[in-house]
């Protein structure tokens, strides 16, 4: 691999990202290669998790592949930790790689019968009620059929990527990410009945908030925030894009789980 053109996005509030950025563009020199973000093969990603949803997000219209290093806390999207970084370049320029794509969300927010905003996600599409301890009213569609209303503190449609990530916190299932399905998991619902669910791909979600005397909020990946207004009508799907990360080891979904997340770990009472 020869000639290639890498893009550098490093979180710089993260301890020694901005020491080891200005290492690897002295690395990535000595290799040949240019460092170009806007016509870049790949982009090197210095951060955590929130540092790569963001990431995938912006490169993801383009079909940028990325690669995480993980200068977070859980690392769990991050393919490899900093003290990785000699080895990860060799495969790179070895070309001894391969590339993951994980399906991704997208939300449309309508506001008395037009569009007012449209967002991508990887992990997911979630709305909550606002700081005061009221249920939020919810109605809750599939492909424009009715499933159920519910008054809860909010509700998450997740993508299987985003499975292991709030949803898993409210209760949802995990999926692994090579599954194409949407997620609905209801966050602290009133009910004795509601459940999470899972629907298929093909499945468009729509959401319809209800009258609320607080301020509801539509968050994406939980960085971008819409406010919402009673009536608003939010309808997630499949995106026609899709995230595209760089794979340099054979470690499986459930591998990563056990590391990650303690999966399976034996308790001793």
């Amino acid at each position: 691999m020869k000639n290639k053109t890498v893009g550098l996005i490093i979180n710089q509030q993260k301890m020694g990202a901005v020491e080891t950025g200005n290492y690897l563009r002295t690395r990535l020199k000595e290799l040949g290669w240019q460092i170009d973000q806007e016509e870049a093969d790949f982009v090197l990603v210095l951060g955590g998790d929130g540092t790569l949803l963001q990431a995938a997000r912006d490169l993801a219209p383009r079909g940028i592949p990325v690669l995480g290093i993980n200068f977070g806390q859980l690392g769990f999207l991050t393919e490899i930790e900093v003290h990785d970084l000699d080895w990860a370049l060799e495969r790179l320029a070895a070309a001894a790689y391969r590339i993951e794509e994980r399906m991704m969300l997208e939300a449309r927010v309508q506001r008395q019968g037009r569009l007012l905003e449209t967002a991508i996600a990887l992990n997911d599409v979630v709305v909550t009620k606002g700081a005061f301890a009221r249920l939020l009213p919810l109605d809750i569609f599939v492909n424009r059929e009715h499933v159920s209303t519910i008054p809860a503190d909010g509700i998450i449609v997740a993508s299987p990527t985003g499975s292991t990530a709030y949803s898993l916190s409210a209760g949802g299932a995990i999926v692994p990410p090579h599954l194409e399905v949407l997620l609905i998991t209801p966050i602290c619902p009133h009910s004795l009945t509601s459940r999470p669910m899972v629907v298929g791909p093909e499945a468009e979600v729509m959401i319809r908030v209800g009258h609320y005397e607080g301020q509801a909020m539509l968050t994406v990946d939980g960085q971008h925030g819409v406010v919402l207004e009673p009536d608003d009508l939010i309808c997630v799907q499949r995106a026609g894009v899709r995230a595209r990360f760089i794979k340099l080891t054979d470690r499986t979904f459930f591998q990563v789980l056990r590391q990650k997340l303690k999966a399976g770990d034996r308790c001793n009472v």
